[in-house]
C-alpha cells in the first residue's frame, strides 16, 4: 500500500544489467510518457535520473494507492515500444520495480542528492549539470521543465546556488550509511 503524503523511491535496472535505454530518443519518449500519464495521477515528481541501464525517480503521492498503476503503465509502455524499436522481445526489466518509503525529510533531500548524482557516480559526466536525463538542471534554475515540484525545491533552498552546494557538498558517513537502505545496489 502507498499511502498518499509519503514519499517512494522508485527504482529498477535492466535485466542482466542491460540497457534499457538505446539513444537520446528513448530517453525522451519514456519522459513524454511520464509526463502524458501524470496529467491524470494525483502524484508529484521530485527528483529522476535516467540511466543508460537504470531509472531512479522520487514520487510524493497526493492520493493512496496511485503509484503501482502508474509504474506499471508507464514501464509496460515503454517496454512494448521499446522492444519494437529494438526488434527484441521479453522482458526488459530486473524483476519488480522497487518502491521504497523515504521516512524522513533529511533523508528525501539527500535521496535527490543521490538520484542526481547517479550520472557523476557512474563515470557518464563529470558533474550533474552535464546530464540531461534527470530534473537537476530544473532544481538548479538552468532549464525549464514540468517534472518537478518548485515549491518543494523552494522550501529547502532559497537559491538554485544553495542547492548546488547542497549536492556538491561532502555527506556525513553515518548518514550516507543511514541512506543505503534506499540504493539501488
Amino acid at each position: 500500500m502507498h499511502l498518499a503524503g509519503h514519499y517512494y523511491h522508485v527504482y529498477n535496472r535492466g535485466c542482466n544489467r542491460e540497457r534499457i535505454f538505446a539513444s537520446a530518443e528513448n530517453y525522451l519518449y519514456l519522459l513524454r510518457q511520464a509526463k502524458s500519464f501524470l496529467a491524470d495521477i494525483p502524484l508529484t515528481v521530485i527528483a529522476y535520473c535516467l540511466m543508460p541501464n537504470s531509472y531512479h525517480f522520487l514520487f510524493r503521492l497526493e492520493q493512496d494507492n496511485v503509484l503501482s498503476p502508474l509504474i506499471q503503465r508507464l514501464f509496460n509502455s515503454y517496454t512494448q515500444a521499446f522492444n519494437k524499436q529494438q526488434g527484441r522481445t521479453g522482458t526488459l526489466f530486473e524483476g519488480r520495480v522497487k518502491s521504497v518509503l523515504v521516512d524522513s525529510d533529511e533523508c528525501v533531500l539527500h535521496l535527490c542528492r543521490y538520484i542526481h548524482l547517479n550520472p557523476v557516480a557512474a563515470g557518464l559526466v563529470g558533474g550533474p549539470a552535464e546530464w540531461p536525463y534527470s530534473n537537476y538542471l530544473e532544481w538548479t534554475g538552468q532549464r525549464p521543465g514540468t517534472l518537478l515540484d518548485r515549491d518543494f525545491v523552494q522550501q529547502y533552498f532559497a537559491a538554485p546556488i544553495d542547492y548546488e552546494r547542497f549536492v556538491l557538498g561532502e555527506m556525513d558517513p553515518a548518514l550516507r550509511s543511514r541512506l543505503h537502505k534506499y540504493y539501488l545496489e
